[in-house]
């Protein structure tokens, strides 16, 4: 299979699932192919496919908070409306009414990562549930739509 081919069916793939869950890849096409080709270079290269954007320590343990999606997407979609490599955007960025900005990095410093407080119940972020089918997410602000149900936020409520 040939490179082109590859990133089309990752592409196809990605979006799928994406929009299954309530998320939205890039409108940009071009940018979604170049951070597919990243994301296939990174499963070639280690393994596992870490973010195209960021700094791979080469061993999958030290990059789960890395592996697409990240575990900071949620936070920089609801901050800033895509997350850190705009791969995933808002429905905003998604349908134009905003545009990509861009996205300070969240990752602590080696050192700092896994050292984090928590503070709810065990969790480092608030718990939210989905009163409609009981999914729950552990996050600072619900998912704009549940991943299950495809609710929207609005039928969340903060779970203790």
């Amino acid at each position: 299979m040939t490179i082109p081919h590859m990133v089309d069916e990752m592409t196809a793939r990605l979006r799928q699932e994406a929009e299954s869950r309530g998320y939205h890849l890039n409108p940009d096409a071009d940018a979604v192919n170049a951070l597919v080709e990243g994301l296939l270079v990174n499963i070639e290269r280690y393994g596992y496919p870490s973010c195209p954007c960021r700094l791979s320590f080469g061993e999958k343990d030290d990059d789960l908070d890395i592996l697409c999606p990240c575990d900071y997407r949620d936070a920089d979609l609801d901050d800033h409306g895509a997350c850190y490599c705009a791969l995933y955007v808002s429905a905003a960025v998604h349908n134009g009414s905003e545009e990509v900005v861009p996205v300070p990095e969240r990752r602590p410093p080696s050192e700092e990562r896994g050292k984090a407080e928590t503070t709810t119940g065990g969790f480092s972020h608030p718990v939210h549930r989905c009163k409609v089918c009981g999914y729950l997410c552990a996050r600072e602000t619900p998912p704009e739509k549940c991943p299950i149900c495809m609710v929207g936020r609005e039928r969340f409520e903060r779970f203790a």
